[in-house]
């Protein structure tokens, strides 16, 4: 069958393909318009390509492709895009759902700090915006560089675009710092949105789907004259690098931002406490549609500057500051059928394809069911949910989502049920390799026992690798990755760094593969060659180990130092016993699970032998240790126990950690120091056992120049 095919006379296979091709012919058509602004096909002509691929997928909703052009606005970042290196990461927030969750988060913050219940502890509260976040840096007060935020390390460069939005000033007024690195929101509000989709319609020309993808989609022009014409905005509600600081407050630091000539949210208050916080929370809400653009929750952040520099950073997100989300928005819908996807770690995910439904603006045609137990009513523990209710194929079924969180199945109309519906039950074998899927005692997933034979936890694994947060291979997404696994071009990461030699000369050449060209190889060949000088933390998050995520990666890498180091300590525990099996779980934030899975992972003869080939492609870069010339601490191990009265455990953790000491959780015989407050037991009587050199918290001060 061809693509002139009639929808309903395609058969499954042929549907398949077809979605694949138009998949590839829509993608880049999208890059044409959206990216080079030089369109190839009419748009008539796109718009009968995207509405056949709308009627294949009604007609078979479990073939919709996780890159469906239904679901895609715009197209991707272009390589002409420069990278900036960010002084101060772009960090995202903890986001919250539920009232109490503010309550938890400042309880959070007060057991860091040390602080008792009743203490005056105030708060920020502003709207967050839902458009595009934008770091502009000016140096004596003119304006030299703005970058998006990309994997938070690394952005675009989008300078002569960002000149061109008017609420952004060029010079800064009055007194600025030296260097001001000012963080904030681009957006478009809903008038300015409006005239600007009334306008592409009357030039025949594609309307945007919301304000945020306009406004994405403005700002990453590759043409600033585009950029120009479209009516973008800004706020500005943070900073970056900073030669001097701005204030003691955070309230404060705003206040000096507009005086500089930068526009701020004027519904930003001050907050004294969690009741406080959440009445602003309210009040905002209550004037969301009535504001003229879009927002999806309210931020709060700590407003002592001096709290927010001792309370520091997690791994991905500041301790200081969190996103209380809008409630979900729901809606009903039909369950079309239950699909079981496969997972790096071989855990399988059963996914709901839904008769598309609009959910808060968004079209949702698939949510997760999280494992066997919700979908059967119960939780990991056999408790019901829902009433006991199971979900069956063909229930009507209520979907919510909030903010960018994966919708999700809430319930069941039961008196909607059609009688034919029966139970459904969860697969024991993998839908992808045929290995027995088991459910170990204590966990609510079941897994493929497949391992490296299973194709979709192959492809799911090199998914990861290349994934942002890994090895970021510009132009090797999950799409290529499919495509190459597919025709048997990369089977395991070590073949990415091949790919060159493979592919770049004789009869099969990556130019000349259909979506490929001579330039467009070029720079992924480029690309790849960059990402061989790699930071050892990335590394170990790229190899997808079970239970080791971003953090736990940093953790480990900083403890080891390089990757031999750290290769030679995974050997040395390979029987779960001994100095290194106990000092990889008596590091603070590892545990014995996650030690276990670490070690079995570089103990299985085939798994070891691909990183291995993958190892010897690559410069590791050990972790660059802090700057500790003259700490008394550099190097050593460090215990904490008992009750600390001038600083809270957590506290005295991080700063011991900024001296370049490694802290572990209990006392061994590789111990340097125990720093024993009122109450140290065990620990304490270990220490004295080992003869390890034990101090009190004064000592600990006078030792750290604290004191």
């Amino acid at each position: 069958m061809t693509s002139d095919t009639a929808v309903d006379k395609l058969t499954e296979d042929a549907a398949r393909a077809e979605l694949a091709r138009l998949a590839d012919v829509l993608a880049a058509a999208n890059r044409a318009y959206h990216t080079r602004d030089a369109p190839e096909i009419s748009d008539a002509e796109y718009d009968r390509l995207k509405a056949r691929n709308a009627a294949i997928e009604a007609r078979f909703p479990h073939l919709k492709r996780s890159d469906s052009p239904s679901e895609q606005v715009g197209g991707p970042v272009a390589d002409d895009f420069a990278k900036v290196t960010h002084a101060v990461r772009m960090l995202s927030l903890s986001n919250a759902f539920e009232t109490g969750e503010v309550a938890e988060f400042d309880a959070r913050v007060r057991r860091y700090l040390g602080l008792a219940a009743d203490a005056r502890l105030t708060y920020t509260a502003e709207p967050k915006i839902d458009g595009l976040s934008l770091s502009l840096r000016y140096e004596d007060g003119v304006l030299v560089q703005a970058a998006t935020r990309g994997d938070g390390e690394t952005g675009e460069n989008v300078t002569a675009n960002a000149r061109t939005i008017g609420d952004i000033p060029a010079r800064l007024q009055g007194d600025a710092p030296a260097v001001l690195e000012l963080r904030g929101e681009v957006y478009m509000s809903h008038e300015d949105f409006a005239a600007l989709n009334d306008r592409q319609a009357a030039r025949g020309d594609k309307t945007f789907a919301n304000p945020r993808n306009a406004a994405a989609g403005s700002l990453r022009q590759l043409d600033s004259r585009v950029t120009a014409r479209r009516p973008l905005r800004f706020f500005a509600y943070g900073w970056g690098e900073l030669s001097a600081p701005l204030a003691g407050t955070q309230m404060e630091a705003i206040a000096r931002l507009a005086a500089l000539g930068c526009p701020t949210n004027p519904l930003t208050a001050l907050c004294d406490g969690p009741d406080e916080m959440l009445a602003h929370y309210r009040e905002i809400e209550s004037r969301r549609a009535t504001l003229g653009y879009d927002i999806d929750g309210v931020v709060y952040k700590v407003n002592d500057l001096d709290l927010q520099r001792r309370l520091g950073f997690r791994s991905t997100t500041p301790r200081w500051a969190m996103a209380h989300k809008f409630p979900a928005e729901t809606a009903w819908t039909r369950l079309e059928a239950i699909d079981i996807q496969v997972g790096r770690t071989g855990a399988l995910s059963p996914v709901a394809r839904l008769t598309p439904v609009t959910v808060g603006g968004v079209v949702v045609s698939n949510a997760t069911l999280h494992n066997e137990d919700y979908i059967a009513g119960r939780d990991a523990q056999g408790n019901e949910i829902r009433d006991g209710k199971d979900i069956r194929v063909g229930d009507w079924v209520q979907v919510y989502r909030a903010g960018d969180v994966i919708p999700k199945v809430a319930d069941v109309d039961l008196a909607r049920r059609p009688a034919e519906a029966s139970p459904y039950r969860f697969p024991e074998t993998c839908p992808e390799c045929g290995s027995d899927a088991i459910r170990e005692e204590g966990d609510a997933v079941r897994r493929c026992t497949g391992g490296l034979i299973c194709p979709a936890q192959a492809v799911e694994k090199l998914k990861h690798f290349v994934s942002r947060a890994a090895f970021d291979i510009e132009g090797l997404g999950a799409k290529q990755v499919e495509a190459f696994y597919k025709d048997g071009w990369i089977r395991e990461p070590a073949d990415i760094f091949t790919l060159e030699d493979r592919f770049a000369t004789g009869p099969r050449q990556l130019k000349n593969r259909e979506g490929w060209g001579e330039k467009s190889a070029r720079n992924l060949f480029d690309a790849i060659a960059e990402r061989r000088r790699i930071p050892l933390d990335r590394l170990i998050f790229a190899l997808g180990i079970r239970h080791v995520g971003e953090s736990a990666s940093a953790l480990l890498a900083r403890r080891y130092g390089d990757w031999d180091s750290f290769l030679t300590a995974m050997d040395r525990a390979a029987d779960f016993t001994g100095t290194d099996w106990d000092y990889l779980n008596n590091i603070d934030g590892v545990g014995p699970v996650m030690a276990r899975a670490l070690v079995t992972t570089f103990q299985q003869e085939a798994e070891r032998a691909s990183i291995d080939r993958l190892a010897a492609h690559l410069d590791i870069q050990p972790v660059e240790m802090p700057k500790t010339e003259d700490s008394p601490v550099a190097g050593q191990t460090i215990v904490f126990t008992g009750t600390l009265e001038k600083m809270t455990r957590a506290e005295a953790k991080a700063r011991a950690e900024s001296l370049g000491a490694k802290v572990s959780g209990s006392v061994s015989a590789r111990t340097d120091l125990v720093v024993a407050g009122p109450g140290a037991g065990s620990k304490a009587t270990k220490a004295a056992e080992l003869g390890v050199e034990t101090i009190d918290e004064d000592g600990w001060l006078r030792l750290i120049g604290d004191a």
